[in-house]
């Protein structure tokens, strides 16, 4: 009978540990929830300390890595702006799906496995509570100040989808060679509008582009719209019409300040410095050319509507009560699972 008794203490231990991780205790009383479930300070009770374990884990990977804040930077938005704000980019591909992180829109990203660093120090003080999807949004928002940008305060309460949105990110995403009138749409649907989307693009102003993204500028002949002395730097490092994808071959998206977050990037597109088509059609349509002005005048300008705009993205449409579920790895589904399932 004994034996018995503990057989039955143990799957229920089991049944409780599934639960922590598929339906979460993690809600704060704490503040008002918005429209879309998500408030402030939500693992207050649960998980003290998830945002300061977060952005310690930033600050030590940008200390040995700095490329990973460019990283957290474009995994906010290749996640959360395609349908859902809920890490489906961190699902690797199944025999079913293919990952987001492996199509024509997601090339360049990297440092997944910094993510997981990130995950595994949360999951030591609070397994089970933390979703992939808030570790995602937190570590974009604290790679912007690790380089330089502003803190921007943002709501949690995310849960983290189950499957792959693969087939659809070519619906939300905009490509690089795309019209104004493409991009502004796109995220208009969102709830940015136009000043918003040339403050996100901002972002641009750090990390750098594969010369794949630009050769179409420089061969067989050089964009008229490019600046002559730009047009010398990007030839020499993108000397091939046709460059190979995996060689390290790219160019910086701002010489002057390459590693900093600054209102330079739009200086450079009033000098027609801008790398890609849709950089320099920010300065050439005159939608958004008062926009590129004012933020190449005052970077305070670019900071207080960039700030905006990031939150805005990070509370697209997300999973939140009993939808989806926190992962114990980001890049996995978990295997059980006793909620509704999106």
């Amino acid at each position: 009978m004994g034996r018995w008794v503990l057989l039955a203490l143990a799957l229920s231990a089991q049944l409780l540990q599934s639960q922590a991780y598929n339906v979460g205790s993690s809600s704060n009383t704490n503040g008002s929830y918005g429209e879309n479930g998500l408030v402030m300070n939500y693992y207050g009770d649960s998980c003290p300390q998830a945002e300061e374990i977060i952005a310690e884990q930033v600050r030590l990977l940008y200390k040995r890595h700095k490329n990973t804040a460019f990283s957290w930077l474009r995994n906010i938005f290749h996640d959360c702006a395609v349908e859902s704000c809920d890490a489906s980019l961190l699902l690797d591909s199944t025999r079913k799906s293919i990952s987001e992180k492996e199509t024509d829109r997601s090339f360049g990203l990297r440092n997944f496995r910094y993510l997981d660093t990130i995950k595994e120090a949360v999951e030591r003080e609070c397994p089970g509570v933390v979703s992939c999807a808030d570790i995602l949004v937190l570590s974009a928002r604290d790679g912007v100040v690790s380089l330089g940008g502003p803190y921007t305060p943002l709501k949690t309460g995310r849960r983290d989808g189950r499957k792959s949105r693969a087939d659809v990110v070519e619906n939300y995403l905009p490509d690089h060679n795309e019209s104004i009138s493409t991009v502004l749409s796109r995220f208009k649907a969102m709830g940015i509008d136009t000043r918003g989307v040339v403050a996100l693009l901002g972002a641009h102003s750090v990390g750098r582009t594969h010369c794949v993204k630009l050769v179409h500028r420089l061969y067989p002949e050089v964009d008229p719209t490019l600046d002559p002395g730009h047009v010398e730097h990007m030839k020499h490092k993108c000397p091939d019409a046709i460059p190979n994808p995996k060689a390290v071959q790219y160019v910086r998206n701002d010489r002057g300040t390459p590693m900093k977050l600054d209102n330079n990037y739009y200086v450079n597109l009033m000098n027609n410095k801008g790398l890609l088509i849709v950089d320099q059609q920010l300065y050439a349509d005159s939608r958004t050319r008062p926009y590129v002005k004012k933020m190449a005048k005052s970077q305070d300008y670019f900071f207080k509507y960039f700030a905006r705009a990031l939150t805005i993205l990070s509370e697209n449409n997300p999973l939140t009560g009993n939808r989806g579920e926190i992962r114990r790895q980001c890049s996995l589904r978990n295997k059980l699972h006793t909620i509704s399932k999106r």
